[in-house]
């Protein structure tokens, strides 16, 4: 790999001079800068980002830590946030972190190695130690969709609890009283605050699903087919699912067509996110979400901020974005309901 002295050699001048052009420091005479620039290109020479960052103490590039990398919803936000970033003349390292707590420790490490100007975390749960070593770093920091127990950061969040209410609430409203939930791990907080809504929105009309109502899985199609599964397997089937996300909704689907289950008009399904894909899946998913998209360009904005004026005070500030229904062709009333009755108690 050529260096800026093999560079500084073809073009027969000094080291220095070479540098000057490269990192626009000092002016030179534009017959010089002609001469650097064809020993770059003839040599094929890349300048060293870490050094110019060592100098310059920026890198203009931030890290992004996701719990799992292969579900649509973090690529769409990932998306977000690099489109956002490129835009404004920063670049993005992705870590995926499988929800494992030690390889997210790792992948902090590694980005505070590559000395990244801030992180945006959509990853979290309950990892003290995780929390620990980054309450240990003094680094511009945003914190998406899942929050971190122990981690002062600014936060960007959907509403979850909100979600699932307006998700159970258009079930109910569509007649619906055996309303079942398959949500995600019960450790994390947004699988909490989903069911809570969930629960308050059959509070409401005095509502007490049954136990076997409340199946908990990981937030993947497997998951949701599962779950489903042992749901429309059971003596009591329900007449509308709502999945603690789409990704859960799809397999919900899946398993409800492998039984001849016709959705929605012998079962309803509601998901959470509004991923692309399930605008796609038939039928397509009535959901609860707002534009990933949108919530990646405003994470990275966000951080960008920080990054260019830090703030002094270090609790960081909580920005809750309210979702909205999304219906599409999964919710209907249920089979032999009163459309003139939709808003009573009792099953």
């Amino acid at each position: 790999m050529a260096t800026l002295k093999d560079v500084a050699a073809l073009a027969g001048i000094s080291y220095t001079t070479v540098s000057h052009v490269i990192n626009n420091t000092r002016p030179v005479s534009p017959a010089v800068r002609v001469k650097v620039e064809a020993a770059i290109a003839r040599l094929n020479y890349v300048p060293s980002g870490v050094a110019r960052s060592l100098k310059a103490r920026a890198t203009s590039t931030i890290g992004l830590l996701v719990p799992n990398g292969i579900n649509p919803y973090f690529a769409e936000l990932a998306r977000g946030i690099e489109d956002y970033c490129e835009r404004n003349g920063y670049s993005v390292i992705l870590c995926n972190s499988d929800d494992d707590p030690t390889k997210q420790r790792n992948y902090l490490r590694i980005l505070l190695e590559k000395r990244i100007d801030g992180l945006i975390l959509a990853s979290g749960g309950e990892d003290a130690g995780f929390a620990q070593a980054l309450g240990a770093v003094r680094i511009p920091r945003v914190v998406v969709d899942r929050g971190l127990d122990g981690v002062e950061a600014d936060t960007l969040r959907i509403d979850h609890e909100l979600g699932g209410y307006l998700a159970t609430r258009h079930l109910i409203e569509l007649g619906h009283r055996a309303i079942a939930c398959i949500c995600g791990p019960a450790h994390t907080g947004v699988a909490k605050l989903r069911v809570r809504g969930y629960r308050r929105a059959l509070d409401e009309i005095g509502l007490a699903p049954p136990a076997d109502y409340l199946l908990e899985t990981d937030f993947s199609s497997p998951g949701g087919y599962r779950a489903a599964a042992q749901l429309l397997d059971g003596a009591a089937m329900p007449s509308a699912i709502f999945a603690g996300n789409d990704m859960i909704g799809i397999g919900v689907l899946r398993a409800a067509a492998e039984r001849g289950l016709r959705v929605p008009e012998q079962l309803s399904v509601i998901g959470f996110d509004d991923i692309q894909m399930s605008r796609y899946v038939y039928p397509a998913l009535s959901t609860v979400g707002q534009s990933i998209l949108r919530l990646g360009e405003m994470a990275a904005e966000r951080l960008l901020a920080l990054i260019a004026a830090p703030r002094a005070d270090a609790k960081g500030h909580t920005h809750i974005v309210a979702p909205a229904l999304v219906l599409r062709e999964s919710t209907a009333p249920p089979a032999g309901a009163d459309p003139t009755n939709r808003h009573g108690g009792g099953r």
